[in-house]
């Protein structure tokens, strides 16, 4: 596409990074090609070719530019200079054919929908001297996609404690039905159907009921604002009542209440007990037990819990479930990757937590949102996180580390996942930073000169201070070189501070207890140069384990052993590639960044740049990974656990589909000092 975008324009090239020189050798003059664009750039050379400036550039006729630069990156610059572009009709692409300039941007709803209100439901409520609840999806909801995977998982934790019935779901489905035609049969009789013709030993029914039931209840959910409210006419002394068709015996029911935190009802019908379902004559008993008739069945089912009950004389109020919400959004393109159990329970969780409230048309857009920096962690980042975390110990193990450096402060989050996720395995929360490796490990001028090629932002004597910690102004005259040009006219300075603070480095590493045999080396989104100067600081062999590297080609001639979660060719369509600024903001631990170590071999912080706000927002961000793994522990079987990085990545990419209104979310900055750069979280969504 992107040949056909330029073909016969006169392009110029916005970035100044390893990736534009590579798309020029690439290009091989096939194009002409103008010159180059930087945000803090507007004079000189590079590459063979002009550093322009943008007010000449969008004056020139024919011109279109072209951003080379990761997606995140070139939203900020579409930002920047956009409205620029526009105004002088300059187009504006990445590398990658994408207009830049496009200002669509789709956010799911429910306009389509006939909706109600909470206010509605209360309404509704007020006129009723008696209240029914049906139970599953509209007061309970279970961490699964679909009823058959309850009974899926059933199976396999059968087949754990060696009960081994072939087409387990399919058996187990068969034996409801038959059982069910024209009644409404408990659990215990379900199995006993079931195992009629089985080898498996006698008088296992009740087992195997009693198994199922644990299961399940380990999978159930609250429908919070429900069950608020059914909890809040208890406490007003109004009738309340559990109407559900359900296999399960009542005290068996009042468990899964418990669990679901509702208060004690006036009553509970069901199905099973009463050998009658909703569309049968289940509403009956409810009338005849309670003595009322003027009651309002509030549920889910359009014919169980509304044509049913209105068939007996009794009022309905629907509640959408959370499924009916997944299937009416289109599956949020989660379907399409959803194959493993594993899969099942992930988007299981993701429905529950998403669309939990039933209550998504209190405003006229009603957009499908998310209110809660926990909940963004929850629904977006954990299922990539967790996968990365069993991903990096299985490379670990298969590369027979005996170390693992989760490195800060990025590492912060995945050692809260690790002793979830492995327990018994030993980590290291390793502190360092590329200013404190750097001031650290260089050792002659090489060096400098390779930390001076990563584009700082700013004034050479800024440079020197951020990533040196030396002021320029506290210098003699016998300390700078002013024939050199750039931080190596330092080197003297910078060198001599190197070896105490490489000193004081040694002093830490020895304090951590390190091991004999190679390091895991973990970091999320880098180059490899804390990794490269920890090289030389250590005599152990380090195998780098990234979620991602970028411009490995910048690293090719540094002999560093580096293997990434997301491979260079996958990062160029993946979801990951346009999206890991959000994980890099909030994978922080609430410590502000390291910058050296003291004459103890004691960590040493730079100024704290974010507020309290911004550190409150990201732990609970975290608590909401943190809850979603313990989930998907206890409710996935170990043996079930599968890495998908492409469902990992649908999950991720919805952040931006989905109106996300924490406003600490909204508020957060990416700041990374050693480029003395800012992102705010608003421009990278």
């Amino acid at each position: 596409m992107l040949p056909e975008i330029i073909k016969d324009k006169k392009v110029v090239i916005y970035g100044l990074s390893t990736e534009t020189e590579r798309t020029l050798r690439e290009w091989g003059g096939r194009y002409e090609v103008l010159g180059l664009l930087d945000g803090f750039k507007s004079s000189g050379e590079q590459f063979g070719y002009p550093i322009l400036d943008i007010n000449d550039v969008v004056n020139r006729e024919n011109v279109i530019i072209i951003v080379v630069a990761r997606p995140e990156s070139c939203k900020v610059i579409a930002k920047r200079i956009g409205d620029l572009c526009r105004e002088n009709g300059i187009d504006v692409f990445d590398v990658r054919g994408n207009n830049l300039l496009l200002t669509a941007k789709v956010v799911y709803d429910f306009t389509s929908l006939e909706g109600y209100t909470k206010k509605n439901l209360l309404e509704a409520i007020k006129s009723a001297n008696a209240v029914s609840f049906d139970l599953f999806n509209t007061l309970i909801v279970r961490n699964i996609t679909f009823f058959e995977d309850l009974l899926e998982l059933v199976g396999i934790r059968l087949e754990e404690r060696g009960i081994r019935i072939p087409d387990f779901v399919n058996k187990r489905i068969g034996a409801e039905k038959r059982l069910s035609f024209n009644r409404a049969p408990k659990l215990e009789e379900i199995y006993e159907e079931l195992l009629k013709g089985e080898s498996c030993k006698n008088n296992i029914a009740k087992e195997l009921a009693e198994a199922e039931f644990n299961i399940d209840l380990s999978l159930i959910e609250p429908r919070r604002d429900v069950v608020e409210i059914l909890n809040d006419l208890v406490m007003q002394k109004k009738a309340v009542y559990i109407t559900s068709d359900s296999y399960y015996t009542k005290d068996r029911i009042v468990k899964i209440l418990k669990k679901g935190g509702v208060k004690t009802v006036s009553g509970v019908f069901v199905s099973c007990e009463y050998d009658t379902s909703k569309t049968g004559n289940l509403f009956d008993r409810l009338i005849d037990v309670s003595g009322e008739r003027n009651i309002l069945h509030i549920g889910d089912d359009v014919v169980s819990d509304v044509e049913a009950a209105k068939r007996h004389g009794i009022e309905t109020f629907r509640l959408y479930g959370p499924n009916d919400f997944f299937e009416l959004s289109g599956g949020l393109r989660l379907k399409e990757e959803t194959n493993s159990i594993s899969d099942k329970i992930r988007v299981g969780m993701f429905i529950a937590n998403l669309f939990n409230s039933p209550f998504l048309f209190e405003e006229e857009s009603k957009k499908i949102c998310v209110k809660e920096a926990k909940d963004i962690g929850f629904l977006f980042c954990a299922p990539m996180l967790m996968d990365f975390v069993r991903w990096f110990e299985e490379e670990a193990e298969a590369y027979g580390c005996t170390n693992r450096f989760l490195c800060a402060r990025d590492g912060y989050l995945l050692k809260r996942l690790y002793e979830i996720m492995y327990p018994n395995r030993k980590v290291q929360y390793y502190y360092t930073s590329r200013i404190s490796a750097i001031r650290a490990g260089v050792e002659n001028t090489k060096d400098i000169e390779y930390v001076d090629s990563m584009k700082f932002s700013g004034k050479c004597e800024d440079n020197l201070k951020i990533r040196f910690g030396i002021d320029a102004a506290s210098l003699s005259e016998s300390d700078v070189d002013k024939d050199k040009e750039g931080l190596l006219k330092y080197s003297k300075a910078i060198l001599e501070a190197a070896k105490l603070k490489k000193e004081n480095n040694l002093k830490y590493i020895k304090n951590t207890g390190v091991c004999e045999g190679s390091i895991a080396f973990f970091d999320l989104v880098a180059k490899g140069t804390s990794q490269f100067y920890l090289k030389k600081l250590i005599d152990n062999p380090i195998k780098g384990l990234y979620f991602l590297q970028l411009e490995p080609e910048f690293m090719k001639d540094k002999n560093l052993d580096i293997t990434p979660f997301y491979t260079e060719k996958e990062r160029e369509t993946s979801a990951i590639f346009r999206n890991y600024y959000i994980l890099e903001t909030i994978l922080t631990s609430p410590e502000a960044s390291i910058e050296e170590f003291d004459l103890n071999g004691e960590p040493v912080f730079s100024k704290e740049t974010r507020s309290g706000k911004n550190i409150d927002c990201i732990m609970k961000i975290q608590d909401g990974i943190v809850e979603y793994v313990k989930k998907y522990m206890e409710i996935c079987p170990e043996s079930e656990r599968k890495i998908n990085k492409v469902l990992d990545e649908t999950f991720l990419a919805l952040i931006h589909n989905l109106e996300i209104r924490d406003e600490g979310f909204l508020d957060l900055v990416l700041d990374d000092p050693f480029f003395n750069r800012k992102t705010g979280m608003e421009d990278i969504l």
